[in-house]
């Protein structure tokens, strides 16, 4: 069973979006995307700075079985990275909701958070 925040937001592609403030948040993705990848070898994120709309594709992250692209759940802009998980990106696997993040966005907009699931839908989507 995977492990699933109340306090989090989700997207249908497994990104989630934990709030930092009202004007940014941290985005990564689930512990179930990162069981279904299996062992995370690379992971290529933006530059900071970068700008993306919803569901722009901002990096890709790379396991033993599959390279999948990152889809940003909001609009913003890129104001940090998590330059941790570039020189050990297994950090992904072991603690996806805490040190595996992967960057941080300024928000565009108030209501950027309101088109994601909750934990509970999320839960469901992934059929737990």
């Amino acid at each position: 069973m995977s492990d699933i925040p109340e306090n989090l937001h989700y997207t249908e592609e497994h990104e989630y979006v934990k709030p930092v403030d009202d004007s940014t948040v941290t985005i990564g993705i689930t512990d179930y995307a990162q069981g279904e990848l299996g062992d995370v070898v690379y992971v290529d994120l933006p530059e900071v700075g970068s700008n993306f709309a919803p569901m722009d594709v901002f990096g890709t992250i790379e396991a033993v079985k599959a390279v999948s692209e990152l889809f940003s759940p909001v609009a913003g802009e890129v104001v940090e990275i998590n330059q941790a998980i570039e020189g050990d990106p297994g950090i992904v696997n072991r603690d996806p909701y805490g040190e595996g993040w992967m960057i941080k966005i300024r928000l565009e907009g108030a209501d950027a958070l309101s088109t994601l699931m909750s934990a509970a839908d999320y839960a469901q989507h992934i059929g737990e």
